[in-house]
């Protein structure tokens, strides 16, 4: 197993470019199961959970073609509609293939699902949804058995709450079913703006794209033709790498990012004294005066988001005073806090809310990554501790971050990927 091995403190300084954004990219891929043509999808990210996807549609009987962060997906002779567990308990979003394959074939077994243990994130508005657009929905032995014979109906679906995947799912479900579909409190993710955009250049007309109503027009099972694309950047591997500029207090530029996606982010950088400066695709994060303490709530985009809790969390251990973080999305999306104690950040936990004092000066040790944000949160941590810090279980960072170690060592931080 590896290990990161961080000495710091290190000052950063350069350019880093961003890569396509994972959470975009495992949609898409799924989407493949409605083409009727070999798919071609570029800015591909390099990590774990897209090769997990790949795999588990190569079971299903897909073949694709993996080169230079560019897939090619023909998934016309599939021969199996199971998702199998032992895929499936890697990675919570195998469950975006349910939508497809059973809107595709009116049939199909997919594992409960898997992923970081952040919390619960349950499938109940998927499944519920797809049971209002006439889908019989069993639960067996650990499989979700969903059955639609004559097929999936459009119908008037109201999400309780807003799920990004739950939105993605069925929106790729109303794809191929028979009339209109209507999803009320819709995500508005960027990551399922893209999936929308991509349906309806391909022949799904879909209205309402970017807003918390969504209008799909359903081929009644027809298959549809998809032309070549890129993923949009990652937005959050972005606002990680402006945080590692923030708390490091130095100036560093992304390149490849879609500034309008990081304004959450990037206006609560600037409220806490830095400056951020927008060029095209590029944005530089230049260093504070003084960095100020904030308080931050999770929420649904456009509202900052869960991904950037963690490393927001790290970078208050630098601001002067107390930061307050607030955690609305996920119940148990604080395991990093102690870790990060024991670096000698000065935490204070009551319920889902964080207290940071800062600023604080932090020093090497081991730590333990416990899941993919949390991972980048000890890293940026890493990078301003005194001494060696040993940042352990990084398959979880292997999930998200494509070439991570590679990528800071070309903005000047000292570190080494090791062996247990």
């Amino acid at each position: 197993m590896d290990y990161l091995k961080i000495l710091g403190p290190t000052p950063l300084k350069g350019n880093v470019k961003i890569s396509g954004a994972k959470n975009a990219a495992l949609p898409l891929i799924a989407m493949t199961l409605l083409a009727k043509n070999r798919v071609c999808i570029s800015n591909i990210p390099s990590v774990v959970d897209i090769k997990t996807l790949l795999k588990l549609l190569h079971n299903l009987g897909a073949t694709y073609i993996l080169q230079n962060n560019c897939i090619e997906v023909d998934t016309c002779c599939l021969n199996d509609t199971k998702a199998t567990y032992d895929i499936v308990k890697t990675m919570r979003a195998s469950i975006l293939v349910l939508g497809p394959l059973l809107s595709r074939f009116g049939h199909c077994e997919v594992s409960l699902p898997g992923g970081c243990a952040i919390g619960q994130r349950p499938i109940d508005l998927h499944l519920k949804a797809l049971e209002q657009m006439g889908a019989t929905i069993t639960i067996e032995g650990g499989y979700v058995k969903a059955e639609a014979p004559g097929g999936l109906k459009g119908g008037h679906i109201l999400f309780d709450k807003i799920t990004v995947t739950g939105t993605a799912n069925i929106v790729m479900a109303a794809a191929l079913a028979k009339g209109r579909t209507i999803i009320t409190n819709a995500a508005r993710e960027p990551e399922v703006v893209q999936l929308c955009e991509v349906l309806n250049s391909s022949g799904i007309t879909i209205e309402g794209i970017g807003s918390s109503e969504l209008v799909i027009h359903g081929t009644a099972g027809e298959l549809i033709e998809i032309e070549p694309f890129d993923v949009i950047p990652d937005r959050i591997e972005a606002g990680t790498y402006l945080c590692a500029g923030a708390i490091t207090n130095s100036s560093i530029t992304v390149d490849n990012v879609r500034p309008d996606h990081l304004e959450a982010v990037s206006g609560k950088l600037e409220e806490m004294g830095f400056g951020i400066v927008s060029n095209g695709s590029s944005m530089t994060i230049t260093p504070a005066k003084t960095i100020k303490a904030v308080n931050i709530v999770t929420q649904e985009y456009p509202g900052f988001p869960t991904d950037m809790q963690a490393q927001f969390l790290a970078l208050a251990t630098q601001a002067d005073g107390a930061t307050s973080i607030e955690e609305r999305l996920f119940e148990n999306r604080f395991m990093h806090v102690g870790e990060l104690q024991r670096l000698g950040a000065e935490i204070k936990l009551n319920g889902h809310v964080a207290t940071v004092k800062g600023p604080t000066t932090l020093f090497g040790a081991d730590v333990m990554a416990t899941d993919l944000r949390a991972s980048s949160a000890l890293v940026l941590a890493g990078l301003i501790a005194e001494g060696e810090t040993d940042v352990h279980r990084i398959y979880h960072l292997d999930r998200g971050y494509e070439n991570l170690q590679e990528k800071l060592k070309t903005l000047g931080a000292r570190s080494q990927r090791l062996k247990e």
